[in-house]
């Protein structure tokens, strides 16, 4: 087992308290959780029978039911599968029969694809969904993907969905750490196949614990901002609420937002880094007496950049880029690296996917001077640049071809 995976449980264990721990009852629970399983060729029968085993205990241990938790399956593929939907089984029991006798989808590992239709099901009543209920999405992967998983998981947290990763091959740990709603160490386990078993009640207490009813919770927490939501209190024709937010050091200083009253959520934006937050919801209604709730939610450290770039391999028209790459709680999506003559003149870019910290820039002039600028991009919508300069070599100079002895029309001796 890897130490990420070690870590993780541990602070799973520790922070984490369940719905059960709280003696909440099975009927209080309401949210839609959807189980997105790696169906692809990449998988041997071997893994994903025990992925398969795996989901079915976790969901026998969910307090499944029609006015509470509903679970729904969906494969991942060259096209994305729904193995059956929302409210189709009513018991923990039956979901786990039914993901006990899933068949294995193979083709191409489309994970993005599966999230942009996992998207559509999530908020579909025709599936099974249901407006104003916790939203769970808890994807099972070997770690690698066919197409870009970045912008559909992030519309995916946006809409408020907490996603919850267990990797069981050599995912890239930066791109899984993105991928997964924030903090890392509570929603993303890397485990080898043969022990999934021992994050199985860690990941029910974190699952209960996003759908737990009648508190306001952070999630998508960066350093300059996080997510808000709360069940629905009221409705649009009996109150509104009243959002409060204030630096703990500064009450003084409180922002303020009314908003309506099917309102189940708040994204929070421009706040200073590694700084502690008061929030209250406070809920206005002449029907009935609402208490109102309070969190206080610390944002991440800022970001830093790329740093210390280091041009090596410099031939007459290409040039070797790398730097040391952003580190932090809120590591970079990804970075941008644009090159162009110092001189003037047209510039190119590439994009470099996040884990990596190195390309090479081709079809570049032979001695000439450039400008590299290397640019760190954020969940938060922040960017971090460094720039540094570098030359290409001269190339070889072309020597004259030798003169070739000219004969005479004569014979030889």
């Amino acid at each position: 087992m890897l130490p990420w995976t070690v870590i993780g449980l541990a602070l799973s264990l520790r922070l984490a308290r369940s719905g059960a721990e709280r003696g909440l009852p099975a009927s209080a629970l309401q949210g839609d959780l959807m189980f997105l399983l790696d169906s692809s060729a990449s998988v041997s029968h071997y893994e994903f029978s025990r992925v398969r085993e795996f989901l079915g205990r976790l969901a026998a241990l969910l307090p499944v039911g029609p006015g509470a938790l509903r679970a729904s399956l969906v494969h991942v593929g060259s096209r994305p599968h729904t193995e059956f939907p929302f409210g189709q089984h009513s018991s923990g029991s039956a979901v786990q029969d039914a993901i006990r006798a899933a068949a294995q989808r193979m083709g191409d590992t489309n994970t993005g694809l599966a999230l942009a239709y996992a998207k559509e099901q999530l908020f579909a009543k025709a599936a099974g969904a249901r407006p104003g209920v916790p939203k769970v999405l808890v994807w099972v992967t070997d770690g690698g993907s066919s197409d870009p998983v970045g912008p559909p998981m992030q519309e995916l947290k946006d809409l408020g969905v907490t996603v919850f990763i267990v990797s069981t091959g050599r995912g890239n740990l930066l791109e899984l750490s993105a991928a997964a709603s924030a903090p890392a160490e509570k929603h993303l386990h890397f485990v080898d196949v043969d022990d999934l078993h021992i994050i199985t009640q860690a990941l029910r207490g974190s699952i209960l614990d996003a759908m737990w009813p009648q508190q306001l919770h952070a999630s998508e927490v960066t350093s300059s901002g996080f997510r808000l939501a709360w069940p629905s209190l009221l409705t649009v024709d009996s109150g509104y609420y009243v959002l409060e937010l204030a630096p703990s050091t500064d009450p003084g200083a409180a922002r303020r937002q009314q908003l309506p009253g099917n309102a189940t959520g708040w994204a929070w934006t421009g706040l200073d880094p590694n700084t502690d937050y008061d929030v209250a919801l406070v809920p206005e209604s002449n029907v009935r007496l609402l208490r109102s709730q309070h969190l206080r939610v610390r944002t991440l450290p800022e970001e830093t950049g790329p740093e210390l770039i280091v041009v090596s391999h410099a031939r007459p028209r290409s040039l070797r880029v790398s730097w040391a790459p952003a580190l932090g709680p809120d590591a970079a999506l990804g970075y941008h690296v644009q090159v162009g003559p110092l001189r003037g003149g047209a510039a190119q870019s590439v994009e470099v996917p996040a884990g990596e910290n190195s390309t090479t820039l081709q079809g570049l002039a032979p001695g000439t001077a450039y400008l590299v600028t290397v640019t760190a991009a954020f969940r938060s919508g922040r960017e971090r640049a460094l720039s540094a300069k570098a030359c290409t070599p001269e190339g070889e100079r072309s020597r004259a071809p030798r003169p070739q002895p000219q004969r005479t029309g004569g014979r030889e001796p």
